[in-house]
């Protein structure tokens, strides 16, 4: 089916001219990025496993049921990255920046949060030095992402 060329405009303001005007967001550091959830124990076990390349203005945003100490590895994963851990009011606790990929499998070592957190964000490595970002940092979740409740 093809649209009448005068549609062209309201499909743009509907959708945005980048794709779905719905995709999920988060800010932080005066940065906005376009974020994959991970809400599931499927989606978080799989995280960003086997990727060659994930752009510089996205992430992905791990929510778990709970606040309490999370610990993340790179098992199959491809890049480097900054894993940062959110408390429930997502102020950021804990940083685990620059961490390289792992093709050891099982043998991978894990980053912890040595504190309690509820979500997870995972960036391209350097994000966080270039946002300068320290503890206490406030995660904003824009579109498309709903804060669980308690």
């Amino acid at each position: 089916m093809s649209l009448p060329r005068a549609a062209l405009p309201a499909l743009l303001l509907l959708f945005g001219a980048g794709g779905c005007a719905s995709e999920p967001s988060v800010e932080l550091g005066g940065r906005h990025y376009a974020v994959e959830i991970a809400d599931t124990d499927e989606e978080r076990a799989r995280g960003l496993m086997f990727r060659d390349r994930m752009e510089t203005d996205h992430g992905m945003l791990f929510i778990h049921d709970r606040e309490e100490p999370q610990a993340y590895w790179m098992k199959n994963t491809k890049i480097p990255l900054d894993i940062l851990y959110f408390d429930n009011a997502r102020k950021l606790v804990a940083q685990q920046r620059d961490v390289p990929p792992c093709s050891a499998g099982d043998a991978c070592p894990s980053y912890p949060s040595n504190a309690p957190a509820r979500y997870v964000l995972e960036l391209n490595a350097g994000q966080a030095e270039q946002m300068k970002l320290q503890d206490g940092a406030q995660l904003h979740f824009g579109k498309g992402i709903a804060a669980p409740k308690d």
